[in-house]
Formats: C-alpha cells, structure tokens, sequence
C-alpha cells in the first residue's frame, strides 16, 4: 500500500523570516489524517531568510534530524556544542531529558533550505545528546547511503530508535530499487526532481508512506534527490 503526500496539501506558513511546509501536524497546524507515520513525527521543510532564525528553544523526548540542502544554519545548543550546519551535511540531537537549542542563518544574503526531521525516541528520558556528519556524496550516487541508524553501521549518525535514514541521488532515467523487509514500513521524501514511484509521479516536496511492500521501486525523470526511510 502506498500512500502519497503532496507537497500542495502540506500545512504551509510564510512567517516572512520564515517559510515552512509541515507533512504532518505541527504547531499550529493539525490536521487528524496526518498527525505522524508509524515513528516518523514530524518532517518539515524550511526556508531561513538571511539573518534570521529560530531563538534557543527546549525540545524533551525526540531524536531530530536536520539536513540541509542549501545555504547555512548555525546550531547552538545547552550541551555546549556550536557548529555551522554546509549543504549536505545531517545533524542529530537527542532530546531525551531536556535540551535547549538555537538556529540561526547567519548569512547576510542568502537563505538557508533545510528539512528537519522528529522521530519518536525508544524510551523517555534518555541522556541529551548531539552529532553532526559530513558523508561522501559519492556514496549516494544511483545507490541509498546509509546517514542514520540504531547502531551507527556504516559510520552513519546513531539514533534512539529502531528507525534507518538514507539518501539518494538519481540522474535522469535512472532506476531504484530497495527492498522492504516483512514486518517494516517505510516513507520516501523527495528532497529535488521528479520520479515515479510505482505508477505515481511525485516532485519535489511530495511524500510517500510504503506499508506492506516488499520494494521501493523509483525511476528519476530528471536528476532528483531522495530521503528514504526504514520503519518498525
């Protein structure tokens, strides 16, 4: 069974500094068809306008995932940690007990375009804490490259769930296939391009969410990035 998302039908707010899409409810958006799938609580996209951002702000209970597609953000959080998130580079946080962070674009001129990602964690009250990886893009090129895991394989970013995160660039006219394991669920995110996915054509934006399939089968219409994740 696949499920589609459109990018049009996503919850949208342009705060001015801010202009974001929300794939499930979030904030002052809810909407009860689209609260969360299977661990996957939040997946919002973002636009950064220079010099702005998000003020230091708590978070309790979560794993989030940031990855950023174009421009910079700057993180600052309660454990200590500052860094300057580049294109195509993750961050993970795991909220547990209590954290407290910021983000912030801290270019003059330029945007920053980000998707951030919440999944629920294995337990409550886990122990704060952060990373932030570079991965060779070449590794993603035609294939899914490993970025996030429960066990940190393949020196992917480690999380608090039983939840995988990968991604995928695609030319144009270029195939895709990632098996499904019995039991497992997936949600596929079009990060840029086009693509079919069994039949349904999604853009960039749209989402997918994949239960009871034993493949994700993609084909790329033009060069096209993808975020796909494994499920329980």
């Amino acid at each position: 069974m696949i499920n589609v998302r459109p990018s049009n039908e996503r919850g949208h707010f342009d705060h001015g500094w801010l202009d974001t899409f929300h794939s499930f409810s979030f904030g002052d958006y809810y909407d009860p068809q689209h609260v969360m799938f299977r661990a996957l609580r939040v997946m919002n996209e973002d636009r950064v306008a220079p010099g702005q951002g998000f003020g230091m702000h708590g978070h309790r209970d979560m794993e989030i995932v940031t990855y950023v597609l174009s421009g910079e953000l700057q993180h600052r959080d309660s454990l200590g940690n500052g860094a300057v998130i580049q294109p195509g580079e993750l961050q993970r946080m795991t909220a547990g007990s209590g954290i407290r962070h910021s983000e912030f674009n801290p270019s003059a001129t330029e945007p920053v375009h980000l998707y951030q990602v919440w999944l629920l964690p294995r337990q409550p009250g886990l122990t704060p804490s952060y990373d932030q990886r570079v991965f060779d893009p070449a590794g993603r090129q035609g294939q899914m490259q490993l970025v996030v895991s429960p066990a940190g394989e393949r020196e992917s970013l480690i999380i608090q769930q039983d939840a995988r995160i990968y991604l995928a660039n695609l030319t144009a006219g270029q195939s895709l296939a990632q098996p499904i394991a019995e039991g497992r669920h997936g949600w596929l995110q079009v990060l840029r391009g086009k693509l079919q996915l069994s039949g349904h054509t999604l853009a960039a934006g749209d989402g997918a969410a994949l239960s009871d399939e034993a493949q994700l089968e993609l084909q790329a219409n033009e060069p096209t990035e993808v975020m796909w994740f494994d499920l329980p």
